[in-house]
């Protein structure tokens, strides 16, 4: 039986109204049409009124059949299931193949730690390997301690002669008055000090200027020339006046029989860079310093003194009354003060303090020939060790003065320095 208004079978539309129809006249309003659904159309096949069949996904509807949608077909609309337009689990077109809407996945946290790690090292490297190449070429290695003849047996451990000179070299006329220098020709050495290093505690040890010394034979840096020993006794500085570094590294190995394994010297102007890069060095001046040769004028107590105040400093000896051994003395405190200072995290950790340190340092630097940077490091981290309590600072021991006014060395008590030096032992010897 077919409770539908006559006329709206599948198979019989007659001429009403509709899609197919042959006439143009519209059904009654209380009538519906009929809504065939069925399987889907094959391909090429038209729908209703050879209109195109469905397509992207979109499933077929349950045919009305006998008076409700059925399934008999064996076909499932899937709303029961969520399932709508093809997508499982009602995620939208496409379904998971499509990946519009899947969600992101976790942030692979050990991985980006991996990968930065990799290249803060990287980079830590590149900058290292560069930093170490650029300092290295900008060292001046102008000393050839090859030219030195007659040279006494290396000992345990590593000597320094530290040498800090009068040199002008570089600097302008408005410079060498603020800084008080002078505008002497030449080079001569306004300070001397063997640093000890080794398996113990450092030992810095100051040679007075006016140290009384022989001259021995040696050999011409720059000639060649051979100049026999002749006994000629004067001032330590004046073999250095005399053939420079060469001199007098043969000079104070022949005088003390120590052997010297590197040689480190600084002029007046790098020293104040110095200074002024790593911005001042704080120190406590035991007493009031007026100079007017130096240009020194201090006040007792803790201060921090910039490039023209530390040199003024260190080169004061008429205002004190143990002239230059108490000069030595102030040197030595200064120098490890200002390595104490170098070595610090805020300059070594502070490119801006580091590189500017460094270039100031190494540019107005004269060394040895077989000088490395690790060398310097080393130099540089035992002076800072002894400023630390950790080793000791001494002047060279002394007896007296000589006939002509020069000081005198206490020949007992310097070979026993020696010995203890060459064997890398811990100095028990007190200088003046």
């Amino acid at each position: 039986m077919n409770d539908w208004p006559e006329g709206f079978t599948g198979d019989n539309r007659g001429s009403r109204y509709g899609r197919g129809s042959s006439s143009a006249q519209p059904e009654s309003a209380r009538v519906m049409r009929q809504v065939r659904r069925g399987p889907a159309a094959s391909p090429g096949q038209a729908g209703y009124g050879g209109a195109p069949p469905y397509a992207g996904g979109v499933p077929q509807q349950p045919s009305y059949v006998d008076g409700g949608y059925g399934t008999g077909d064996g076909y499932d609309s899937g709303y029961n299931t969520g399932q709508v337009y093809g997508s499982p689990g009602g995620r939208g077109p496409g379904g998971p193949g499509d990946g519009m809407y899947e969600p992101r996945p976790a942030p692979n946290w050990r991985r980006r730690i991996k990968v930065t790690t990799i290249t803060l090292v990287t980079l830590l490297v590149v900058t290292s390997v560069a930093t170490y190449f650029w300092a290295d070429s900008k060292l001046n290695r102008d000393v050839d301690l090859a030219k030195v003849i007659d040279r006494p047996e290396a000992g345990e451990g590593t000597n320094y002669l530290i040498v800090g000179s009068d040199s002008r070299k570089g600097m302008s006329a408005e410079e060498k008055k603020k800084l008080h220098t002078g505008s002497a020709e030449g080079k001569r050495t306004d300070s001397m000090m063997i640093l000890h290093t080794g398996g113990g505690a450092p030992t810095l040890i100051s040679l007075p200027r006016d140290s009384n010394v022989t001259i021995p034979s040696f050999k011409g840096s720059d000639s060649g020339k051979f100049y026999p020993n002749t006994g000629r006794q004067t001032k330590l500085n004046a073999a250095y006046a005399e053939d420079g570094p060469e001199l007098l590294v043969r000079t104070v190995e022949a005088n003390t029989g120590l052997h010297i394994d590197h040689y480190v010297e600084i002029g007046f102007a790098g020293f104040a860079n110095i200074v002024d890069a790593v911005g001042g060095v704080e120190m406590d001046i035991p007493q009031d310093i007026k100079d007017t040769k130096s240009g020194a004028d201090l006040k007792k107590g803790k201060q921090t003194l910039n490039g023209e105040q530390a040199l003024a400093f260190v080169r004061t000896r008429y205002a004190l009354a143990g002239s230059d051994l108490d000069r030595t003395k102030n040197q030595q405190k200064f120098l490890s003060a200002l390595a104490n200072q170098v070595a610090t995290p805020g300059t070594v950790l502070n490119p801006f303090k580091l590189y500017p340190t460094m270039s100031a340092g190494l540019d107005t630097l004269v060394v040895d020939k077989d000088m490395s940077l690790f060398d310097l490091a080393s130099m540089f981290w035992a002076m800072k060790g002894v400023s630390g309590g950790e080793g000791k600072s001494m002047n060279m021991p002394i007896a007296g003065n000589t006939a002509n006014g020069n000081l005198q060395w206490d020949t007992a008590k310097l070979k026993t320095l020696v010995n203890q030096l060459k064997n890398d032992e811990q100095v028990t010897v007190s200088g003046n």
